[in-house]
């Protein structure tokens, strides 16, 4: 018995090893085969490789696929794929998590992720810090100078201006910005003002003198408060139509030569034809300003002040990289019926005190011409005006009853610019037509709706930046301040637009320089005069032998530390040298006519 079972399993030993080595042979010639398959297939590679000018496509076998070679995972096995709310947090499963203060990397308060469902939320926060220090012409104040003996037409004119703006943007935006236009915005943007301002002379900064020589205020304001609705698409590569309702940043050309703020309007606009054509049209009623910060003042009345206006871009045209536009805009203002508005400072705004001091009302029509772009290394930029209405009374010689006024005026920018690698080299010429007769009932001075230009240094130059007072001619100022006109308002922010007014000429060179990826630097040297000085003569009864203000001379620097927008500080130097008419307007016992102004200003952005 025991010699049967030792023989049954020495059969089984015999049977076990005949199929191992059964199964190692056919795995062999398994391997074997896919060894030379391999190896022939690299053959026939090379040998391909080694013929030149053929097309031949390689045909490569891919491996038998049997399913019941896997087994199918077990439920107890723990999952491999996690699920996720949206797209937008993928990358949290490589570890990369949000950090809500850092606006460079993933974050939702910046829109890179939604809010919920496909809501997003974009938060900004800036502070602009602003240190000035200018002279300008400031007389003496007529109940007394203040200093003993100061019995001179001009006081001191030196000023010292501390600003400081503390700005939040809150956006709430609806749909996937990632292709197309968004479906829904909602933006609110509040201000908090403070500024401190520093005199040497009584009268000039308060209208009582008894105020003293500083004057501190502060103001809560809104900038920004709109809906955005998208109408429509209209092609396959989002052309759209959308509509924009509430208070909202307008600029109705390229360097705002004629309105750039924030204003509550209604505005419709869009593109066509893959953005080559582009249009807006809308209206907006302005906002009363507060009169020390410049801001927006929603606690006072709407002015009765409205434009209505259209525009139309053409991009690539006449030349590949120049952009056209065309543009009409109607300005009605129906202020001269109301009382005699005075701003915070207790001087008077409306009607200006010019002349008979009386109120009128103007209708005005702008018709635009606009470039911007470069043909070949040649950039330029251009604007044109044509401005057509009527005055209802003439402020100089409607005593008694009204005196209509025809306008009729004209405006001309350019400015041409050449780049050689890290320098700019510009060009600027402007002029703006001024009346030749104050007393013909035709206004022949060109005057804007709410510039803001960004010309020919812009801020940084003295004549741009500050605000030169007519001493002697009524109460208001030749130019305003960041604006280039000789309008003869009281204040670009709270007067009326005035087209008896001296007109404006300016020509002059600048240059750019990218010294280094954080540094840039600006210079610019202007001559500004006057178009005609006829009104000049009338209200000052005396006559002006030049048209020559002088020559506006400005240094300035950006500066980024960090290479981005977060951090920029902003530094500037102007002088001017006041030309053969502003010393006779402004004649003095100083030595020379040389007034300075310089600028600090730093932004925070996050």
């Amino acid at each position: 018995m025991q010699r049967k079972i030792k023989c049954f399993a020495f059969l089984i030993i015999l049977l076990h090893i005949f199929f191992m080595q059964s199964e190692m042979i056919v795995l062999s010639e398994i391997r074997s085969n896919e060894i030379k398959n391999e190896e022939s297939q690299n053959e026939n590679i090379q040998n391909i490789r080694k013929r030149p000018g053929e097309n031949v496509k390689i045909k490569r076998e891919l491996p038998k696929i049997d399913p019941s070679s896997v087994p199918p995972p077990s439920r107890y096995l723990p999952r491999e794929t996690v699920p996720i709310p949206d797209r937008w947090r993928l990358i949290e499963a490589i570890g990369v998590n949000e950090r809500w203060w850092d606006p460079y990397n993933q974050n939702t308060l910046k829109a890179d992720r939604p809010l919920f469902d496909d809501w997003f939320i974009n938060l900004a926060i800036i502070s602009d810090t602003v240190l000035e220090l200018r002279e300008i012409p400031i007389p003496v104040g007529p109940q007394g100078g203040a200093r003993p003996g100061s019995i001179d037409i001009f006081g001191k004119g030196d000023q010292r201006i501390f600003s400081q703006n503390l700005i939040t943007s809150v956006s709430f935006i609806k749909g996937d910005t990632a292709f197309r236009p968004p479906d829904w915005e909602i933006r609110l943007t509040p201000v908090i003002n403070y500024n401190n301002v520093r005199g040497k002379e009584n009268r000039a900064l308060l209208i009582n003198p008894a105020d003293g020589k500083i004057r501190k205020d502060e103001h809560i304001a809104l900038q920004e408060a709109f809906v955005d609705y998208h109408i429509r698409n209209v092609s396959d590569r989002y052309d759209f139509d959308s509509i924009r309702v509430g208070i909202q940043p307008l600029i109705l050309d390229f360097r705002g030569f004629l309105f750039q703020d924030q204003q509550l309007a209604i505005r419709l606009f869009g593109n066509r034809k893959n953005n080559i054509w582009q249009y807006n049209i809308g209206w907006f009623r302005r906002i009363e300003k507060d009169t020390n910060s410049g801001l927006n003042d929603i606690f006072d009345n709407l002015r009765e002040d409205d434009t209505f206006f259209a525009n139309l871009y053409l991009q690539d045209w006449p030349v590949l990289g120049y952009t056209v536009q065309g543009i009409v805009a109607h300005n009605r203002n129906r202020e001269g019926n109301n009382p005699l508005f005075f701003n915070k400072n207790g001087f008077l705004e409306r009607p200006a005190s010019l002349g008979v001091e009386r109120g009128y009302n103007y209708n005005v029509t702008y018709l635009g011409f606009n470039g911007d772009g470069h043909f070949g290394r040649l950039n330029l930029t251009h604007s044109a005006y044509l401005a057509l209405g009527n005055i209802s009374a003439n402020p100089l010689t409607s005593f008694f009853e009204d005196e209509p006024a025809k306008i009729r005026s004209w405006f001309l920018a350019l400015e041409p610019s050449i780049d050689f690698d890290w320098i700019r080299l510009r060009t600027q010429f402007l002029y703006a037509s001024g009346d030749k007769d104050p007393f013909d009932n035709k206004a022949q001075g060109f005057d804007a709706i709410f510039e803001n230009p960004q010309f020919a240094g812009a801020d940084t130059s003295y004549w741009m930046r500050q605000p030169v007072p007519f001493v002697g001619g009524g109460g208001v100022f030749l130019n305003g301040r960041n604006g280039i006109l000789n309008s003869l308002r009281t204040s670009k922010e709270q007067g009326q637009s005035n087209f008896l007014n001296p007109g404006t000429y300016l020509y002059g060179i600048g240059i750019d320089l990218d010294v280094l990826p954080e540094l840039r630097v600006f210079a610019n040297i202007n001559k500004i005069g006057f178009a005609n000085k006829s009104i000049i003569e009338v209200l000052r009864n005396q006559p002006i032998n030049s048209k020559s203000i002088g020559w506006d001379t400005s240094l300035s620097l950006l500066y980024r530390p960090t290479f981005i927008q977060n951090v920029v500080f902003r530094a500037s130097g102007a002088m001017l040298y006041g030309g053969n008419s502003f010393k006779e307007l402004f004649s003095t016992d100083r030595k020379g006519d040389k007034f300075y102004s310089v600028l600090f200003n730093l932004i925070l952005s996050y």
